[in-house]
């Protein structure tokens, strides 16, 4: 995938799966690997960074050190790749075969329209 760290993630804390689940993922995150932003933040501010917050409230972004934007499964495959441990890197590994990619998307653009209805 070729990330370069550390990766920044912009999540909706607004969104109480999201925010359990980029909860979830700091408590594995012990290095200075991944940096987390809450986008529903009232002190965030898209257009510092160069990006649009109705897109970032669409789907989970995140940006690593060299500029690169990864959008919704690719950023989870870019976030999870960045996780200690073989469980979360394989699930990143598994997620980039064909096949499996494409239900990931087709799945992730569905949950991405309803998450706020959990």
């Amino acid at each position: 995938m070729g990330v370069v760290f550390p990766l920044t993630v912009f999540y909706d804390g607004s969104c109480p799966v999201c925010a359990r689940e980029i909860a979830h993922y700091r408590t594995l995150s012990r290095s200075d690997r991944l940096h987390f932003v809450d986008i529903s933040a009232a002190s965030f501010d898209a257009g510092v960074l160069g990006l649009d917050q109705s897109a970032l409230m669409k789907a989970m972004h995140a940006q690593d050190a060299a500029g690169r934007l990864y959008l919704g499964v690719e950023a989870f495959r870019a976030l999870w790749s960045g996780l200690p441990g073989l469980r979360y890197r394989g699930l990143s590994q598994l997620l980039g075969l064909p096949g499996l990619h494409l239900l990931a998307v087709l799945g992730y653009r569905v949950f991405a329209r309803v998450r706020h209805w959990f």
